[in-house]
């Protein structure tokens, strides 16, 4: 489905929207004030005035085209109200993790030479006003939010958004005719964002993604998803990183979506009840978080719901996978019985979930599709802009991301020899291809103009052939592509064997006792991992067990929690091969998370931290 208006920059996505909107009431974005029970609606009148004022107040302080401005925020109306701002402008967002410390904030500021700091709570304006004396090129830190610490406001150099947007709607007039020349003056080869990887390793690069690199996916996710001016979609993943700022953001608007803004990740299940969003755009987390809690909630019902429930699932797989006949008269009654129930959980008027950002197990994916659910699995990266590939609505294969969108090639490269032995192009689809396994590579409009300040790593990942190359391992069967890990994952055990641990880790994310799970097991004879339960689960456990402990530590040395792992892993690990089976474990009392340290903000787990963390557990196993 074409994009609702004609557009080749960000810039002008913007004006067209404000154009073809114009005095009338269609709601742009929603967001809910804080102490409300209700959401508040934004028309695009509202949003132009809003950025107009934004973006006369940041050329009358002087800032130039192609400099950059950086924000500092968790979702919200004003993150894109900035945003936009600097694209009418000619300017570079820089978005940084709200999750980020001062000290990585600190490098991204210096290292992207940022003029403006937008920051959000006072929690950020916090780390702004810390590292502000480190930050030369810092002029002004903007606050959203009106700080409960007085004492940020006096300093000199912070301004509250108020404040500015008041300055910037005086100064309106005054600008007008450098803004309209500013905006005009913006090209598809110009740079619209610097993204800078959250890494698992070393320091952040800042991805440089151009207009045209934007553009050209946003184009290609029209013609692979349709999205209208009816759907309305729920924002709660970082918008600092691409998959949200091009797929949950710019694509949605591209459409005429509405896009309204969780409080925060933790309440996007009671916002979906608020919201009754038609479009839900995550990381697979969220998926096996409702699939666990089903699961669990089936387990503690009786044998009837049990069987009524098997059935239902059994009948929505037969639909799913196109049987019709009688299936077309068990599954309206397998609805009301079941899934009606879930799909009221997530609001209702769900046509369909993105899925992205890491794989997404098949048999949570083909749960969902049983229950009329569809999500529709992608990949690709930050520096891909992001997508490379994508399951079509009523096309969806269940393990596998889906087929190269239009305008994007995807090569698959020999991982020994370096030879290329599958190419294939969106436009011209061969639905039969199967490959080999190798390296994933990337070519096409999508593909970054390279990384900020750092040729050496631009042509360590782009080749002179401007392939990008992914450091995934993948391959093509029947015309999809399938993810089997990263390279640099690869576990080589004593015997000489390589191991992906992707794979293994997903088979554990069906399991109700399991929330986290990382295999470690590198120059060694076996495979281990490193669990951390489901705390809810095992403490119900062991409630109806008798089990007395004092505290979580306590409980995971239990002889009989020990053993319900135990079990769990053995079958688990049944039907793995025998190299991958893990053949130990050791249970750890804290989750992983963004804030201490062992995930990225995108929650992909940063290996090398839990392995160094987690050191004396894993010399426990494999030395004990």
């Amino acid at each position: 489905m074409p994009t609702i208006v004609a557009f080749e920059t960000i810039t002008e996505l913007y004006q067209n929207l404000t154009k073809k909107y114009e005095n009338s009431d269609k709601t742009a974005f929603a967001y809910k004030p804080s102490g409300e029970e209700e959401y508040k609606t934004i028309t695009w009148d509202s949003v132009k005035e809003d950025v107009t004022a934004i973006a006369s107040y940041l050329i009358d302080q002087g800032v130039e085209k192609d400099e950059k401005v950086a924000i500092l925020s968790e979702n919200r109306y004003e993150w894109a109200v900035v945003d936009l701002a600097i694209q009418m402008i000619g300017a570079i967002n820089v978005s940084l993790y709200s999750t980020l410390p001062p000290n990585q904030c600190q490098y991204i500021l210096n290292n992207s030479e940022a003029k403006i700091f937008f920051v959000s709570t006072g929690i950020q304006l916090k780390k702004a006003v810390e590292i502000f004396d480190e930050c030369p090129n810092v002029k002004q830190v903007i606050a959203f939010d009106e700080p409960k610490v007085k004492e940020y406001i006096e300093k000199e150099y912070v301004k509250l958004y108020d404040t500015v947007w008041t300055q910037g709607a005086k100064a309106e007039t005054a600008q007008r005719e450098t803004l309209k020349k500013r905006a005009k003056s913006v090209k598809p080869e110009d740079i619209s964002t610097l993204i800078y990887t959250s890494g698992t390793t070393g320091k952040p690069k800042g991805a440089m993604l151009t207009h045209r690199n934007i553009v050209s996916n946003i184009k290609s996710a029209h013609e692979a998803i349709t999205i209208g001016e009816s759907d309305r979609c729920l924002s709660f993943l970082p918008l600092c990183h691409s998959f949200e700022r091009t797929g949950g953001y710019y694509a949605m608007i591209a459409g005429g979506a509405e896009i309204y803004y969780a409080e925060s990740v933790d309440t996007v299940a009671r916002n979906m009840l608020e919201v009754h969003p038609t479009i839900v755009v995550s990381v697979p987390r969220l998926f096996e978080k409702i699939y666990n809690l089903v699961k669990k909630n089936v387990e503690e019902g009786s044998a009837i719901q049990q069987s009524i429930f098997n059935w239902a699932l059994n009948v929505g797989e037969k639909y799913w996978n196109g049987k019709r006949g009688l299936i077309s008269i068990q599954k309206p009654i397998a609805d009301k019985l079941v899934f009606d129930k879930l799909k009221q959980r997530t609001g209702g008027n769900i046509r369909f979930f993105v899925s992205g950002g890491a794989a997404l197990p098949a048999e949570i994916g083909t749960f969902f599709m049983a229950a009329g659910l569809n999500i529709l699995e992608g990949y690709g990266l930050t520096e891909t802009s992001p997508i490379m590939c994508c399951n079509r609505y009523g096309d969806e294969k269940m393990g596998t991301v889906g087929k190269v969108i239009n305008g994007v090639t995807v090569g698959i490269q020999r991982l020994d020899d370096s030879k290329i032995v599958a190419e294939v192009s969106g436009e011209d689809y061969p639905t039969d291809i199967t490959s080999e396994a190798g390296e994933i590579l990337n070519r096409g409009p999508n593909t970054m103009k390279g990384y900020w300040k750092n040729e050496k790593a631009t042509k360590e990942m782009i080749d002179d052939d401007g392939w990008l190359h992914t450091g995934d391992v993948g391959r093509f069967v029947d015309g999809r592509l399938e993810i089997t890990d990263r390279i640099k994952h690869m576990i080589v055990n004593a015997g000489g064997k390589n191991i992906y641990p992707g794979p293994i880790e997903e088979t554990f994310k069906t399991s109700k006792w399991v929330d986290q799970l990382v295999v470690v097991g590198e120059n060694q004879p076996f495979m281990a991992a490193l669990i951390v339960p489901d705390f809810e689960a095992i403490k119900t456990y062991a409630k109806q067990n008798d089990i007395q402990y004092s505290d979580i530590e306590e409980l995971i040395e239990h002889e009989s929690i020990v053993n319900l792992f135990s079990k769990e892993v053995r079958s688990v690990s049944r039907d793995l091969a025998s190299h991958e089976k893990i053949r130990d474990f050791r249970l750890v009392p804290n989750e992983f998370t963004v804030e201490t340290g062992e995930l990225t903000p995108t929650l992909k787990v940063k290996r090398r931290v839990i392995e160094e963390k987690y050191e004396h557990l894993i010399n426990d196993i494999f030395d004990g």
